[in-house]
């Protein structure tokens, strides 16, 4: 990632990443999402080759507050990701977003339970356990397949570092690589897994997790079916788990969920 300034004044950010036709859907996707008045940075121009990879181009949008105040949180960060899905075009009108980011990737046709993560630098299904990580991802991923809706598209990485706060306003969502087309009940179990209520570095508790759908569903004016409610506890499972999985082969301390949470997590899946 470069910054730079350009001869009018305005600050950009020039991404540099490998080459793959999903960028340009990601930024289609960006630039259909900012011009219906969404908060987030500008894509100036097309993607294009950068050595061996692809650069984009984008205003710079500094600042703002990691999360809102603890209280609102789930209820505003609920209402963001809401905004978001229905202003995002619909998958059959950009080019295609696949394959998603690993960390969201639960169908991959690859063998075993994982996906290879991202740059493919090693296979995390050729490291052991633990055990109760390897159960809980493939549990998640079969309850997953086990159900499917009309894919929409949203965003799979609804971290704290990528959505900025003045206040309890919403100022900016960045990194838009990570915009995906899922079923509307799999990416909000994904955001309700990963956003955080009081700190940018503790993800979501399973009653957070809760009041995020609740407050999803609120926000669009239906309610998950059994089934969609069980798929976004299911697909939140699976993406703490991956990531999990990456921290103990990565030799990191496991930070995304504890066995205890799995359990409960899956148990609201429809999983004992």
């Amino acid at each position: 990632m470069i910054g730079l300034r350009l001869d009018d004044g305005r600050e950009v950010v020039v991404k540099v990443r490998p080459a793959s036709p999903r960028v340009a859907a990601c930024v289609e996707v960006q630039r259909r999402i900012f011009e219906s008045g969404y908060p987030c940075p500008e894509p100036l121009g097309e993607p294009a080759p950068f050595g061996m990879g692809v650069a984009t181009a984008e205003c710079y949008v500094p600042g703002g507050d990691g999360l809102p105040e603890p209280e609102h949180a789930a209820r505003l960060s609920a209402e963001a990701f809401a905004r978001l899905i229905g202003l995002a075009p619909g998958p059959d009108e950009v080019s295609s977003l696949a394959p998603p980011p690993s960390w969201a990737w639960w169908n991959h046709g690859e063998a075993g339970v994982w996906p290879r993560p991202e740059g493919g630098e090693f296979d995390l299904n050729e490291f052991d356990g633990p055990e109760w990580i390897d159960r809980a991802g493939g549990r998640a991923r079969d309850r997953l397949r086990a159900g499917a809706s009309e894919p929409v598209i949203g965003h799979c990485d609804w971290l704290a570092d990528n959505v900025r706060w003045t206040g309890n306003e919403l100022l900016v969502v960045h990194d838009w690589d990570s915009v995906v087309a899922d079923s509307e009940a799999v990416l909000v179990g994904l955001a309700a897994a990963l956003y955080s209520t009081v700190s940018p570095r503790v993800l979501a508790t399973v009653e957070e997790t809760d009041r995020f759908v609740d407050a999803y569903c609120a926000a669009r004016g239906r309610a998950f079916s059994a089934d969609e409610l069980e798929r976004s506890w299911a697909a939140g499972v699976w993406t703490r788990a991956y990531d999990a999985k990456f921290q103990h082969v990565a030799g990191h301390p496991i930070a995304s969920l504890a066995e205890t949470e799995a359990a409960a997590r899956l148990r609201r899946a429809g999983i004992d």
